[in-house]
């Protein structure tokens, strides 16, 4: 179905360009058009979400801004124009970057636009968390009060473990160091001892950080390497009153390894952002715990984040067609 914008109104051929939103999930895209006119390209949203829908929609697209359609290698394969794919995001494991890069189309994406409010997030789950917030706020609205110390902890004198150490990771590690830690413990393989440590932060193996830390916030992309890292073993190692906090990616926490260790008070508390199915089936366990706090993948949504992220998009695509490299760019040739 033709979406009808008034930024669509004009005809194609009076620009020298066309980009293409692939998949409409902002609804306003004046931003983008503003950027984008000043380089005589007209955008067009539409609503792609199979393959045949962007092999027709996208086919004769100059530039391509795109959120959750699907880049495979043959709806790249299709495009006749295509100079870039910009990704509304930080990840872009929807996009064939190999199949790309053959066709010399620029992939970009914005890694760094929601570092402030997905670290916002991942404090507000813990400190939910460590109090309990979620929990007495439903049992006093069922009309309990008196609740108990029970899985109530201070932060003051606690460790904290962060699994991967990227921006996000970074801006908590900023925000948090100011609340009296013990210490703060980074697993993260790719960074060396040397970084992390001139940091203030202690540089561990995975073992070591689940066992010592009191709260773990993971911050780890989703690979082969860490999809279900946080298993049952895992969880064998953590405390019993360990917080954990995932604001990353759903699939790197085994949901079954989870809920057993919800349930049987292997730890105190989880607060979960992500999730490896979304939206949480309205028969997730999850969401009978009263040591969970649930979000609904919402870290990186807030106003800032949002005008950042679409006006970081756009000048990639601006940057691109004007004959520049764009600023975030993932598969440099």
């Amino acid at each position: 179905m033709d979406i009808n914008y008034g930024y669509k109104q004009e005809k194609l051929n009076m620009t020298k360009y066309k980009v293409v939103v692939s998949d409409n999930r902002h609804g306003d895209y004046s931003i983008e058009t503003g950027i984008l006119k000043k380089c005589d390209a007209q955008v067009v949203v539409e609503n792609c979400v199979t393959e045949e829908d962007m092999m027709e929609k996208c086919k004769d697209a100059d530039g391509i801004l795109l959120d959750m359609a699907p880049m495979s290698k043959k709806v790249a394969g299709g495009l006749e124009n295509c100079k870039i794919v910009s990704r509304y995001g930080v990840g872009y494991d929807n996009v064939d970057i190999e199949a790309c890069t053959k066709k010399r189309i620029h992939v970009s994406n914005v890694p760094d636009y929601c570092e402030e409010d997905v670290s916002d997030l991942a404090l507000a789950h813990l400190l939910a968390c460590v109090r309990g917030v979620a929990t007495k706020d439903r049992q006093i609205r069922e009309g309990g009060w008196d609740l108990g110390r029970e899985n109530v902890f201070r932060i003051k004198g606690k460790t904290l473990a962060l699994l991967g150490f990227g921006r996000i990771s970074r801006c908590l590690f900023k925000k948090i160091s100011g609340f009296g830690l013990k210490g703060v413990l980074i697993y993260d393989p790719y960074l060396s001892k040397e970084v992390i440590e001139q940091t203030g932060a202690k540089k561990v193996d995975f073992e070591t950080a689940l066992k010592q830390a009191d709260y773990i916030s993971l911050h780890m992309p989703l690979t082969s390497e860490t999809r279900g890292i946080i298993d049952k073993k895992a969880f064998s190692i953590m405390k019993k009153t360990a917080i954990l906090i995932n604001t990353s990616r759903g699939p790197l926490i085994d949901d079954e390894a989870l809920i057993d260790a919800l349930e049987n008070k292997k730890i105190a508390f989880a607060g979960l952002d992500t999730h490896n199915v979304e939206p949480l089936p309205e028969d997730s366990p999850l969401k009978k715990l009263d040591n969970c706090v649930l979000t609904d993948h919402t870290g990186f949504n807030t106003q800032e984040a949002i005008i950042e992220l679409k006006t970081k998009a756009a000048c990639n695509v601006r940057d691109v067609l004007e004959g520049r490299e764009p600023k975030y760019w993932i598969n440099k040739f």
